[in-house]
């Protein structure tokens, strides 16, 4: 494949997390892989991505003029609709359907909770249009609307002065071609606003969910225009002229055109590219079966791989909205390094869901913060160096941070010598627990023991914290790669170009429906081909992956089932029978199997990056300080990572310092470098 780069010697992934914007930088020339770390500025992402592109250029002694690709994860759409603050958008719907996102699925939030309040629709009902149009099952258009009719509509979508707006007709799956040119003939009528069509957008059974794809498409592609246009014009006022691809909540990647077109497809860009790079990272290390922990300033996610594979769901909540486009599945799971620690009005101490955020921080940031958070916890324990945070270029208070525990302690009656430590260690052991029950939970669901795999930590926060969570899971082994603090930009340089393709049949499979799969197959592949073509035609190493949602007759939800190429309809059903006993403990291979949803993933390979080999000799001590653990201090070694060599081996307790992050490493336990530099951390025997 020629290198996304070709025109500039660096490639650059940029990862805007809540705390930090993250940078990955490699050289094609030199082959080093250097990262950075930015504060961000919340109130616009993109003045600490060019502030921070511009000092990280700087810094290693590199011109705009050498920069060759940009990759960058986004957060922002998710943002805005957690945050409820998209732009103001209508709905056009086949008429009788008005009330569709009123009743939903028709559930409540909590079935035992008589006061449980139901999500607000993301379109209020003011602003839901109906128009005289849909289609039958075969996308046959039964109602046609004419002029007059197209006219009546959006002269009420003018009136109601949109930002964007979004159309879903019934039965529009099976004909998105026709729907789209409603929605175009409408956004010609309305001075060209955009109105995100459901079936272009997402081409697959069931209303209320293609319904909710168009509406966050809609509600977050103002912002999203106007984020990438003060980006590239910010980018070019420093001289960078170099395209810019966007991550996908898939692990992908898109052009910014694409990201503009169909921005709800970058809802979970960040999380998605780390746990890609994880995933890439541990099969050069042997390991298929690992759990991703990506704690970072907000939060902590987790997501789970076999067999050297993501996970993919077709289905997530975002903001209390289910969402049924392919996503990397990353579940939520506890605090991240800004969570708050507090003790609630019975004494009982808590850490989140509140974060300090950027700004105002953890109290230790000395940036007007009163409340302490994890990374305050940090501190009191030993495991941050305060003067040597960010590799000594964000200093922190370490005394304000100590003060703020004693305030907690003394709220929930701990006083003494070490109040603060003792706080800080209960507080971790808290977040570790939630983290715990949060993770077992996760793996129950999809009948896997959490002690049969591994545990990559990635993040600001992920390595420090992440041998107090092995040990509260009962993993006995830790992988930590050397560019974990900025783990989900280096997934971002190195993500595969990838959009996913649909269809809904709805039909039983036998030999003639088989081959109406298998030409709706090349139908789809043809369609992705001509994408890749327009992303980026120099990509030659390309590949399609198929799969389909089947089910028994009779069943309410599908199976989401790989199938190999051809159109063969016995080895299909084979497939999903032996799917099914998988999940569920059965087959019944006298009951008809159907085919719902055929999906295509048409992917152009990225070129995935890989740190510098560990270059050091031997594990020379730093230094020493006090960890405390357990209620008590232990004396802990102190190693800078870059002059770690292979072989080297670190008994616990010990911390692994590096700019972007820190690694923990308990009492118990020792950890060893292998050829890549990674650190490996595991039990010691008893």
């Amino acid at each position: 494949m020629k290198d996304i780069a070709s025109t500039g010697r660096l490639r650059i992934g940029i990862d805007v997390g809540g705390t930090f914007t993250d940078f990955v930088m490699a050289d094609a020339v030199t082959g080093r892989v250097a990262l950075f770390k930015e504060p961000s500025t919340p109130d616009d992402p993109s003045r600490a991505l060019i502030e921070g592109l511009a000092r990280f250029l700087a810094r290693e002694g590199m011109q705009p003029s050498d920069v060759g690709g940009l990759m960058h994860g986004t957060t922002i759409g998710l943002n805005a609709i957690i945050q409820r603050r998209g732009a103001k958008i209508g709905l056009v719907v086949t008429r009788g359907y008005r009330d569709i996102l009123e009743i939903a699925r028709c559930r409540m939030p909590s079935s035992f909770d008589l006061h449980a309040q139901k999500e607000v629709p993301l379109v209020p009902r003011a602003r839901v249009i109906e128009i005289d149009a849909r289609f039958d099952r075969d996308g046959r258009l039964t109602r046609a609307p004419d002029a007059a009719e197209l006219d009546r509509v959006a002269a009420e979508i003018a009136a109601l002065g949109l930002d964007a707006a979004a159309l879903m007709l019934i039965n529009g799956y099976a004909n998105p071609e026709a729907e789209g040119g409603i929605a175009a003939d409408l956004s010609a009528r309305v001075a060209g606003l955009s109105i995100s069509s459901a079936a272009t957008i997402w081409p697959e059974i069931r209303e209320y969910e293609r319904t909710l794809v168009a509406c966050l498409n809609a509600y977050i592609q103002p912002l999203m225009d106007a984020y990438f246009a003060r980006l590239t014009a910010g980018l070019a006022r420093i001289g960078v002229t170099a395209p810019l691809l966007v991550t996908a909540s898939n692990g992908g990647s898109l052009s910014v055109g694409s990201a503009i077109a169909r921005p709800v497809e970058t809802i979970l860009s960040g999380p998605a590219s780390g746990v890609m790079a994880a995933v890439r990272q541990a099969g050069q290390s042997g390991m298929d079966s690992i759990i991703t922990f990506d704690m970072g300033g907000t939060s902590s996610d987790m997501a789970v791989a076999t067999e050297g594979t993501a996970g993919i769901a077709t289905r997530t909540d975002i903001g209390g909205l289910p969402l049924v486009l392919p996503v990397v599945d990353v579940n939520a799971i506890g605090a991240g390094g800004g969570s708050i620690v507090w003790a609630d009005a019975q004494g009982v101490l808590k850490v989140g869901p509140h974060s300090a955020g950027a700004h105002p921080g953890p109290v230790s940031y000395g940036r007007g913060g009163l409340e302490p958070a994890v990374t305050d916890c940090f501190i009191a324990c030993g495991f941050i160096d305060p003067a040597n945070f960010g590799g000594g270029s964000l200093p922190l208070d370490g005394d304000a941070a100590i003060a703020a525990l004693e305030g907690v302690a003394t709220r929930i009656g701990l006083t003494g010598a070490d109040s603060a430590a003792r706080l800080a260690e209960g507080a971790l052991a808290v977040a570790s627990a939630g983290m715990a029950g949060s993770l077992f939970r996760t793996m129950a669901e999809r009948g896997l023991d959490p002690r049969d795999f591994v545990l990559l930590p990635f993040g600001g926060a992920g390595p420090t914290h992440a041998n107090l969570l092995a040990e509260e899971i009962g993993i006995a082994r830790i992988l930590v790669p050397q560019a974990a603090g900025a783990y989900c930009a280096m997934g971002a340089a190195g993500a595969d170009l990838r959009r996913d393709f649909v269809r809904s049949l709805r039909v039983e499979l036998d030999a003639a429906t088989a081959a109406q799969a298998g030409a709706t197959f090349a139908a789809l592949q043809a369609e992705g081909e001509a994408w890749l073509d327009d992303e980026l035609p120099e990509i030659a190493d390309r590949r399609a992956e198929r799969s389909a949602d089947m089910r028994y007759a009779g069943q309410a939800y599908e199976l989401r089932v790989a199938l190999d190429a051809g159109d063969d309809a016995a080895a299909w059903a084979e497939a999903f029978h032996r799917e099914h006993e998988r999940i569920y403990g059965f087959r019944d291979t006298a009951a008809p199997v159907e085919i719902g949803t055929i999906r295509l993933a048409m992917i152009g390979a990225g070129q995935p990056l890989a740190p510098d080999s560990a270059t050091g000799e031997g594990a020379p001590v730093r230094t020493r300080r006090p960890m405390f653990h357990r209620g008590a201090w232990c004396d802990a070694a102190v190693y800078d990572r870059a002059r770690l060599g292979a072989g080297a081996v670190l008994p616990g307790p010990a911390v692994v310092e590096q700019p972007e992050t820190t690694t923990v490493i308990l009492p118990g336990w020792a950890a060893s470098v292998d050829a890549q530099g990674n650190l490996i951390i595991e039990r010691t025997p008893a």
